[in-house]
């Protein structure tokens, strides 16, 4: 099954820039670590806005700076 949308995910440099890993963000969001996982890789179909909200609390980020769309 192939990405049907043109979204890139910069959770990668955010956690690297802050110093966090993927395991301590998904604990602090609730989430699961798998869950947190698919979201990174950029196979999320969807976010949830209190997920995305919660990514924004921790990281300290705005969504622009989490979620960018690529050109075709």
């Amino acid at each position: 099954m192939t990405n049907d949308h043109r979204v890139t995910v910069h959770l990668d440099s955010l956690l690297e820039e802050r110093g966090m890993t993927l395991t301590e963000l998904a604990d602090r969001i609730g989430i699961t670590l798998a869950n947190a996982s698919i979201l990174k890789n950029g196979r999320a179909r969807a976010i949830r806005f209190s997920t995305l909200t919660a990514i924004c609390d921790v990281l300290q980020c705005q969504p622009g700076d989490l979620l960018q769309v690529d050109e075709r």
